[in-house]
């Protein structure tokens, strides 16, 4: 584990002193939260430099909303919060800066200091509703997971249900469900270039059996075997493949470097100036280097067979 947040999570009242809505807050501990998510100063908009990110009294306020109810940064608001109680509390905040969202305007999550939160809900005691855990080491997460689980997991209250939910950023963030659909077309396009292979390569063998039938028949005649001549046609088949991968993967490293060295840039959501980078390991291109050569030589297979058994006599009146 490389550090951790806590959180409140909390619904509340947002008005400009003209039009009320709703938000979603994050009580949060700026050290902490900046800490764990380094990346998020980043989407922090309207901040002067040297400034405090999120100071006691402030409130970082999502892109839609500031948009929505036309504040800006320095502006008075007021939150609105009911506590345990029933009873309803106010308090005023001061914009201090506006939250970007990740990949568009979608976000209603605002951030607030973790002492106005008690404030705010009237909360004597430490009270906190999450737990983000950031590791340094990605790979490690399915390990670190099932270990909290494990841990956790047998934790309960009176009424049995259990105290502690544990969550890894693939079941909570939504470009985890795109990734897999991403995955799955990416499946798809193999298979369907699997097939292409499979097809091209096997017309092309058809083709060269019905072409060299007398060529057959004579080598047959003289005293080649069935499985020398079932190996040529094979070889045949490996060699067509193994100059279509290396010429393929040439072209296509070419095509990686130009792309790179254009320095191609693209707009996501509302992250701009976003550089397309594309790249390709040695681990990524051997198994389809294997799996297109096995697919040639797999595809060569019946052409050769037939060949092997075609008969001599036939072949050499073939015209």
């Amino acid at each position: 584990m490389e550090s951790f947040t806590l959180r409140l999570k909390l619904g509340a009242m947002f008005s400009n002193f003209t039009e009320t809505t709703n938000i979603r807050l994050n009580a949060v501990v700026p050290a902490e939260e900046f800490t764990s998510m380094p990346l998020l100063a980043s989407r922090i908009s309207g901040k002067k430099a040297g400034e405090e990110l999120l100071a006691p009294g402030g409130v970082l306020v999502p892109a839609l909303l500031a948009k929505g109810m036309q504040v800006n940064v320095g502006d008075t608001v007021v939150l609105v919060a009911t506590n345990r109680d029933g009873s309803v509390n106010g308090k005023p905040f001061t914009v201090h800066g506006v939250l970007d969202g990740i990949s568009g305007p979608g976000g209603r999550d605002g951030l607030i200091h973790l002492d106005d939160a008690k404030e705010l809900l009237r909360i004597n005691g430490a009270e906190i509703s999450e737990i983000a855990v950031r590791l340094k080491d990605i790979d490690d997460l399915p390990t670190v997971s099932a270990r909290l689980e494990q841990q956790l997991g047998g934790l309960t209250n009176k009424e049995g249900k259990p105290v502690f939910e544990v969550h890894t950023w693939e079941k909570l963030s939504p470009f985890y469900n795109i990734a897999k659909m991403i995955d799955l077309m990416t499946l798809f396009i193999k298979v369907m270039l699997v097939a292409i292979v499979l097809v091209s390569i096997m017309n092309v063998m058809i083709m060269a059996v019905y072409e060299r039938i007398g060529e057959i028949g004579t080598i047959a005649a003289i005293g080649t075997t069935p499985g020398k001549i079932l190996a040529l046609f094979l070889a045949e088949g490996f060699l067509l493949a193994i100059v279509g991968t290396v010429t393929g993967t040439v072209i296509s490293l070419l095509a990686i470097a130009g792309l790179n060295n254009a320095a191609i840039t693209f707009n996501f959501g509302m992250q701009t100036g976003l550089l397309l980078q594309p790249a390709i390991s040695i681990g990524q291109i051997a198994p389809i280097l294997a799996m297109v050569i096995s697919i040639s030589v797999l595809a060569s297979l019946q052409p050769a067979w037939k060949a092997a058994k075609m008969d001599p006599i036939a072949a050499l009146r073939h015209v």
